[in-house]
Formats: C-alpha cells, structure tokens, sequence
C-alpha cells in the first residue's frame, strides 16, 4: 500500500482507539483486557496466514526474538501504560507515551546508524509542544507529587519497551522475516507473558459480556491490533522509525475531533493552538526536504554536459559535412 495510506490509517485507528479502551475499563482487569486483545488478533493472524499460505515455522532463533518482540510490543508497554493511568490523567500519559519519537530516533542512530535530519527534531519538537499547549488546563491543575512522578515513570518506561519493540520489528524486516507471520506469533507471546504476570499477581480471569464491551474488544484486535499494527510496522520499514511514529503525535489530534463528535467537545484557544502546531510539526517532518547542490555535485554535472558536446561533436560535425 500507498505510505501516506498507511501513515493516515495508523493515525485514525490509533487516535480513535481510546473510545473503545474506556469501554473497556471497569468489570475487567487491564492486564486480562490485554490478553484478550492479543489473544484474539493472535488467533486472527494465524488464520490468516494459513489461509494465505503463509510461512509460521520458523528457527528456535527467530522465536526467540520473536518473545521479545510480543513481550516489548504486545504486552509489557500496555501494561507500564494502563498501570499509569492509575497514578496520572490520561493528557500526562499521552505527552510522556508522545516521547516514543524522540526514543525511536536515539534507538535507531544506536541499533542502526540512522542519521536523523534536523527537520526531524524540529517537527518533533513542535508537535511535543503542540500537545502540551492542546492538554495544558489538565496539565495544569496537575501537582508534582509522588503520585504523579510514579505515573509518569511507569509511562516513560512502557514508552522506551514499545521503542525497543519498534527497533525488533525492523530488525524482523531486515532479516527478511515476513510481517504478518511475525506479529502473530508476537501477539500470542506477549499475550501468553501477560497471563502469566496476571496469574502470578493472584489474579482471576473475568469476562465482560455486556455489548460494549464485546464489541470494543473486537475493534481493539482487529482494527487496533492487526490493522494498525501491520500499517505501522510496515512504515517503520519503508521511511524510518523516525518519521513513522510522529503518528503517535498525531493521536490526540484524532481524539479531540472524534471527542468533539461523539462527546459534544468545546474548543478552547489552547486546543486550536496545539492542533496547528501538531500539525505543522507533521508537515515538517514528513515533508522531503531537496537535497542541496553542493559544489561537488555542480563538477560533476558540468563535466557530463562537457562529454555529452564532446559526444555530440562528431555526429553535428558530420552532419555539416
């Protein structure tokens, strides 16, 4: 598919999840929603992977980095997030979870040499400042307590495993390992891990069966699991995790105009404020910059327009003749 396609997928589906999270909250505990989720896209992608005739064995190698995968991607940050959430409002969650930018560029210079331009850091910093201005009356009314300072380490570190699971992913991609195979068994990992850690803690499993709650569970794993992972995941491939999670920037964009339809949302000047400069820190990032002419490449230009006369010479030469 198209890049921007899959760059305004990942932006709408991410940025409208937050609806069906909240559905999810309540009878259910977070870590059990959480296996449920990965569970059921698990199951989904291996389905779809045999229909398709696609690979799902693999060396003892690979599934190891494939645990690490789910444990870093489909697991460990969600519970570090939903953990938070318990300490801090969900705008602290969604500017320290928004730092994923920033951790995707120093992990890909560390684990891959990416250099990263200075529009990179100029967009990122722009759109960080554009949702500080965007959840500034929450940030505001905010005191830094022990509380709020525990919420906000628990988010950075769930932040920092996602970006080491971003880092893993290329990593999948650049050994040739198909995607979709590799999200499966991701998923079923990190999903497995997580009951794990549930039952452990001393928990039991529980079940919603209320409508909202089914069908949130369903969206959860089929649009905000497989489909915005697997469009995500491939961005992160073809233009660098540098650019591609500047969509996790862009979701409270989302949520403030899905908020406004859905939850009769009023305007402020900070939210108009905090959309420009989200979205202008987008443009900048994702914008080509043109590649300068350096003096270097004006000498070699000059000496193939000097051989394409010198070509040409003989040939207008005769001609006259």
């Amino acid at each position: 598919m198209n890049n921007t396609f899959l760059y305004i997928i990942t932006v709408l589906i991410w940025g409208s999840t937050w609806i069906a999270i909240n559905y999810q909250l309540g009878n259910v505990a977070p870590e059990a929603s959480i296996v449920y989720r990965f569970a059921l896209a698990a199951v989904i992608l291996f389905t779809y992977c045999k229909v398709a005739g696609l690979r799902l064995q693999f060396s003892l190698r690979h599934h190891l980095q494939f645990f690490i995968f789910g444990l870093t991607l489909f697991s460990f940050n969600y519970y570090f997030l939903y953990s938070a959430q318990q300490h801090i409002n969900s705008a602290l969650t969604c500017i320290a979870f928004s730092m994923i930018m920033f951790f995707n560029v120093f992990n890909a210079r560390i684990w891959y040499g990416t250099k990263i331009t200075r529009q990179v850091y100029v967009g990122g910093i722009l759109g960080l400042f554009g949702i500080v201005t965007l959840f500034w009356p929450q940030i505001s009314d905010t005191q830094l307590g022990a509380e709020t300072l525990l919420g906000l380490g628990l988010c950075l570190t769930g932040t920092v495993v996602a970006s080491t699971g971003n880092m893993i992913s290329m990593r999948n991609q650049k050994q040739k390992l198909p995607l979709l195979p590799a999200m499966a068994w991701g998923m079923a990992y990190g999903a497995s891990a997580m009951a794990v850690v549930f039952i452990l803690q001393g928990k039991s499993f529980s079940f919603d069966y209320t409508f909202s709650y089914v069908i949130s569970l369903l969206y959860l794993a089929v649009f905000g699991s497989v489909i915005a992972f697997a469009s995500y995941l491939t961005l992160l491939n073809r233009i660098g995790a540098h650019k591609a999670s500047y969509a996790s920037i862009m979701f409270p964009a989302v949520a403030v105009i899905i908020s406004t339809i859905v939850e009769g949302f009023a305007w402020t000047t900070y939210t108009m404020v905090g959309l420009l400069f989200i979205l202008a820190g987008n443009l900048v990032v994702l914008t080509r910059s043109k590649k300068p002419i350096t003096p270097i490449d004006k000498l070699d230009e000059d000496i193939s327009n000097t051989e394409l006369l010198n070509i040409n010479k003989p040939k207008l030469e005769t001609q006259r003749l």
